[in-house]
């Protein structure tokens, strides 16, 4: 018997897939069925996770406290060292009672604006933006205000535009340096600006820091309640090993606010999944205490790629191509493939070209309007230099 009722929540039919999941998922399956598929959407180093951090994963394994439930918030040990460690990389101190430990750096996002946002508070985002974000905010009841950049600002937001989309709505701004999609990486002049605005305006901000040791000389990386010291009571920073340390998999994350949110954001985690698993958490807390070689040696990889992937790029036909400084994305303006002849097909759309591109040359792209910004495709370097050069020249041949 089936009923006219749909069994699905509205909350649940309003959450979108990622993109950019549902892209490396298709590279993935086609790649198994024998295809020479060459896969740019993926968001995470190809380098496996450093010896010393599974080592202490291993250990954990036969430690019988790690058998049992742990505190929601986090093992004490791993949340004194986040605190020592923001301390250290960001200059910002911080309290070991301010940091909660989460399930990835998702869930962080998602527990931040579980515990900042009531119904119809409006969030300012600035697009391009990472997928996960305006999802997280719909399952909070919130409206997410996209505030949009391009190529010529270098994808990057002022003032002037955060104040023209503010309402008396407005509860937060999602701030992101260096950025997913674009790898924009902001001034400390334009950071401080943004901060000492949104504390003027009474506004929260939640700033993601996942990249911030994946900045490229001459950049730099600032965090924002250090260049704007006024907002850092109204600051919400989310964080963790994944880009950093090749952990993707782990699922190790973590969030640092004021008490009153943090607590909020625990109080929420021991119903939704108890603790953090604990083998992980043990190896997060080697990989973040431990020393930083292999985290420069991959930062030096991702480099060269950079450098390799914008060169190439510029070799495309139609393809315009700013330099990323920072994460291990490049956002180039696909304007100029559009309505071409290519390979005996035309795309009106970079969600049409992504189509294209893995049917005729096996290469897959997560198109812009997955973040926001028509027009403009992602591809990430986080490959080898091999593949890169092999995926990229299919374009190259494809588009002269």
């Amino acid at each position: 018997m089936t009923s006219s009722v749909s069994a699905v929540s509205q909350r649940a039919l309003r959450v979108a897939a990622s993109a950019t999941l549902a892209i490396t998922n298709q590279a993935n399956a086609l790649r198994a069925a024998g295809q020479p598929v060459i896969g740019f959407g993926a968001g995470e180093p190809d380098f496996p996770t450093p010896g010393y951090i599974v080592d202490a994963a291993r250990e954990a394994v036969d430690d019988p406290s790690t058998h049992r439930y742990s505190p929601a918030a986090g093992l004490p040990p791993l949340r004194a060292a986040v605190a020592a460690a923001t301390t250290r990389d960001s200059g910002l101190a911080v309290d070991p009672s301010q940091v909660m430990i989460t399930n990835g750096g998702k869930q962080a996002v998602y527990l931040a604006f579980q515990a900042l946002l009531d119904p119809g508070d409006e969030v300012l985002l600035p697009a391009p933006y990472w997928v996960t974000y305006p999802e997280a905010i719909g399952l909070a009841d919130g409206v997410t205000v996209p505030v949009p950049t391009d190529d010529t600002t270098g994808f990057q937001v002022t003032v002037d535009q955060l104040e023209a989309a503010t309402t008396d709505r407005t509860k937060a701004l999602i701030f992101v340096s260096p950025s997913n999609p674009t790898g924009a990486v902001y001034s400390r002049e334009r950071m401080a600006e943004i901060g000492r605005w949104a504390a003027d305006r009474g506004i929260w901000v939640v700033t993601d820091e996942i990249y911030q040791h994946l900045v490229y000389a001459p950049g730099e990386f600032h965090s924002l309640p250090v260049v704007a010291p006024e907002i850092a009571d109204r600051t919400i920073i989310v964080n963790g090993v994944a880009k950093t340390f090749a952990m993707t998999g782990w699922r190790v994350g973590w969030l640092i606010g004021p008490s009153d949110i943090s607590g909020a954001a625990i109080r929420l985690q021991s119903h939704i999944s108890s603790n953090v698993a604990n083998v992980c958490q043990r190896a997060a807390l080697a990989a973040v205490e431990g020393p930083m070689d292999a985290v420069d040696e991959m930062r030096a990889a991702f480099d060269r790629r950079r450098h390799l992937m914008v060169n190439l790029l510029r070799e495309v036909p139609g393809v315009e191509c700013l330099e990323p400084g920072g994460a291990f994305y490049v956002f180039p303006n696909m304007t100029g493939l559009l309505g071409r002849d290519l390979g005996g097909r035309r795309a009106e759309t970079t969600m049409d070209l992504a189509a294209l591109l893995l049917d005729e040359i096996n290469i897959a792209v997560v198109p812009g309007e997955a973040f926001g910004a028509p027009g403009y495709a992602r591809l990430s370097f986080a490959l080898s230099d091999a593949n890169l050069e092999e995926g990229l020249g299919r374009l190259i041949d494809l588009t002269t």
